[in-house]
């Protein structure tokens, strides 16, 4: 018998007795072991095999201290200088504004699935997105994010020129 208690009227707690078939709760218990024991298993499994590999690598790994063995290895070749060297941050603009282009081309092949199914709304929408993008490849082009080699001396004397003469042809 299991006691249970429920709101009566007035917020008054009265007692209620339950009667409650042990062979429903154990029924139920046997169920619940048949859903977690694959994962109980799964979960053993893992933990036994990251300790496997771990223990192997201990065991059968090599142990020495030489002078050569602390040193990177770059394919056959002697490592020369450091590895804290500064890069251009030319490299970091350039690869962010290719991941960027790049995610769009994933969003243009999912458009490209569904067009069918979107009709003219989805074909104009697809338009707009397209146009944004347009808009930020020449936003890029504009700043300079895709020119490679700063320009050339002579190259500044000429813009400065061609300037000069733009601006005195105005007045």
């Amino acid at each position: 018998m299991y006691h249970a208690r429920t709101a009566g009227s007035l917020g008054r707690i009265a007692p209620k007795l339950i009667c409650v078939d042990r062979d429903v709760l154990m029924e139920s218990a046997t169920q619940q072991a048949d859903v977690i024991w694959p994962l109980l298993l799964f979960t053993a499994a893992a933990l036994a095999l990251v300790g496997a590999m771990l223990g192997m690598s201990y065991m059968l790994g090599g142990r020495h201290n030489e002078r050569l063995g602390n040193q990177p290895y770059e394919s056959g070749i002697k490592p020369t200088g450091g590895a804290r060297m500064r890069f251009s941050a030319k490299f970091y603009l350039v690869a962010i504004i290719f991941v960027l282009f790049d995610l769009e081309v994933v969003f243009i092949f999912a458009w490209a699935i569904a067009a069918p199914d979107l009709g003219w709304s989805g074909y104009f929408a697809f338009l707009t997105f397209l146009g944004v993008l347009t808009l930020g490849l020449i936003y890029e082009w504009r700043i300079g994010a895709l020119d490679w080699a700063p320009k050339a001396p002579r190259q500044y004397r000429l813009d400065a020129i061609e300037s000069n003469q733009r601006r005195n042809a105005q007045s």
